[in-house]
């Protein structure tokens, strides 16, 4: 699973970093990026999560 974050659609709401801390963190512009966008096995129920619970659906799936 790949996942990244779609710089212009980001509102900043945090939702995706509190829900998987090991995928998803701050960037310098205070948006959410993808920490690398190869997602670990052990961290995919929490990557898709954050991608289906995502207000502004931000965070894309390659």
């Amino acid at each position: 699973m790949k996942v990244y974050v779609d710089q212009d659609l980001c509102i900043s709401c945090g939702l995706c970093i509190d829900t998987c801390p090991d995928v998803f963190s701050w960037n310098d512009d205070g948006k959410a990026q993808a920490i690398d966008t190869e997602v670990p096995a052990d961290a995919e129920d929490e990557a898709r999560e954050a991608l289906e619970n995502c207000p502004s659906e931000a965070i894309k799936e390659e």
